[in-house]
């Protein structure tokens, strides 16, 4: 990224409103993953301020679940609001807590694909995936198609705009493919010093592919991936010294906050239709994405979205 793209992107980001961007929620059911920190927690307080009719997020701390209510309760004493317990390193998890949503609610309007780890050690889920391209795309495309026929109903009620918003980042430039035949192959994903980041992005370029693809093949639904910049969130914790000054010494320049890191995502989710590309990604705030031939790379967006059916089937 050169210095005109951040000052694009931060002049962006200070004159992009949140609080008057977001239009009335009323009768709106809307569900957020990953809602028990950062982005997730800072998009469910914004939310809040326009009325959804209901508000579901994920986590696994029921505990930080119970602080995020309370929160939520201070500024909309009258929000109901769902704390839906998950574990996204479990597949069974994912589809168990996406079934129960699919039968206790009769529309969903938006998903804010927004759970997500970074830069981890080399590890597995418990569905035996590598564990950042597990939680990061496997456990959001396992919620995303179980809840598909829930956002499917919905697009036929009247005045109905559903879309679903995946978090992706600049990291998918690491990735010039996706490796799929290694993703259960522990030992074969090591890939040396920039391992942790390469196996990122893998994560991110699918998350990206995944969007676009899920465009394609159900387009009555609004499927974009966005970066929502560099975050100074819980998502750098634990990665390690030497990744936390790699990231300090590429990004201190521009760094947002979390306030200013939902923008991103909250655009995706309210802005006109007619002003957003179905499958498109994003860069704060809307601002066209840059493309790279990994990303753009419809093949590998198909044998990918077959890659992962084969994975979830047996949880949907």
């Amino acid at each position: 990224m050169n210095r005109m793209d951040d000052w694009r992107m931060n002049s962006s980001i200070s004159s992009f409103k949140t609080a008057s961007f977001i239009p009335s929620l009323a009768g709106k059911t809307i569900l957020v993953t990953g809602g028990t920190s950062g982005l997730g927690t800072q998009t469910l307080l914004d939310l809040t301020h326009h009325s959804p009719s209901r508000l579901i997020f994920t986590g696994r701390n029921s505990t930080s679940a119970d602080a995020v209510i309370q929160r939520i309760k201070s500024i909309n004493a009258n929000q109901d609001v769902v704390f839906a317990q998950c574990d996204f390193t479990s597949l069974g998890s994912v589809s168990a807590t996406a079934k129960k949503i699919r039968a206790e609610d009769e529309r969903l309007d938006v998903i804010f694909c927004n759970a997500g780890i970074m830069a981890k050690p080399k590890a597995v889920t418990k569905d035996g995936i590598e564990v950042q391209f597990g939680i990061n795309h496997v456990a959001h495309a396992c919620l995303i198609r179980t809840l598909l026929p829930l956002l499917e109903a919905t697009t036929k009620l009247p005045d109905t705009d559903v879309r679903v918003v995946s978090t992706s980042s600049l990291g998918f430039m690491f990735a010039n493919t996706i490796p799929l035949d290694q993703m259960h192959d522990e030992g074969g994903m090591d890939m040396g010093f920039m391992g942790k980041w390469k196996r990122y992005g893998f994560s991110k370029l699918a998350n990206q592919l995944y969007a676009s693809e899920l465009a394609r093949r159900h387009p009555q639904i609004t499927s974009v991936s966005v970066h929502p910049g560099v975050i100074n969130t819980g998502l750098i914790d634990g990665i390690g010294l030497w990744n936390y000054i790699f990231i300090q010494l590429t990004t201190w320049w521009k760094q947002w906050s979390v306030e200013d890191g939902v923008k991103s995502q909250i655009w995706a989710a309210f802005v006109e239709k007619e002003k957003l590309q179905n499958g498109a990604f994003y860069e704060p705030v809307g601002i066209e994405g840059r493309v790279t031939e990994a990303s753009s790379n419809k093949q590998l967006a198909g044998s990918l979205w077959e890659w992962t059916e084969k994975e979830i089937e047996r949880w949907l």
